[in-house]
């Protein structure tokens, strides 16, 4: 139950990152998933880009995890959202965008809790 309930949390720490580029543009990611998923449906290769097909891969396989938790499920999604969270960590400590930098904590900090309660209960998967 612990594990569901922290992959719950996963998917919604996923969607709260915090982007500000060039000028006055700022979205968190939920909004900037939801102009993709309108423009995947309308225009396919417009959106075909590893940094947005990832993390939503990412948030599929969570989103089965969740029903099915599986280790390879999890490690996966943590994995394919985890490169575009660090990549905002990154970004947020090098240009000294204290929002962008811990928008991105909260999912870090609850993937590495989750995967040190899966390697603790079940090293075999």
């Amino acid at each position: 139950m612990v594990k569901k309930l922290m992959i719950l949390v996963l998917l919604i720490t996923s969607l709260l990152g915090y982007l500000e580029w060039g000028g006055n543009h700022k979205m968190f990611l939920f909004q900037v998933e939801s102009e993709l998923l309108v423009k995947l449906f309308h225009d396919p290769l417009a959106v075909l880009h590893p940094f947005t097909i990832l993390p939503l891969l990412g948030q599929v396989l969570l989103a089965i995890a969740f029903f099915r938790p599986q280790k390879w499920l999890i490690l996966g999604g943590i994995a394919c959202i985890g490169v575009l969270m660090l990549l905002i960590l990154t970004i947020g400590i090098l240009g000294l965008n204290w929002k962008s930098g811990l928008s991105s904590l909260p999912f870090l900090i609850v993937s590495a809790l989750l995967l040190r309660q899966i390697f603790k209960t079940s090293p075999t998967g």
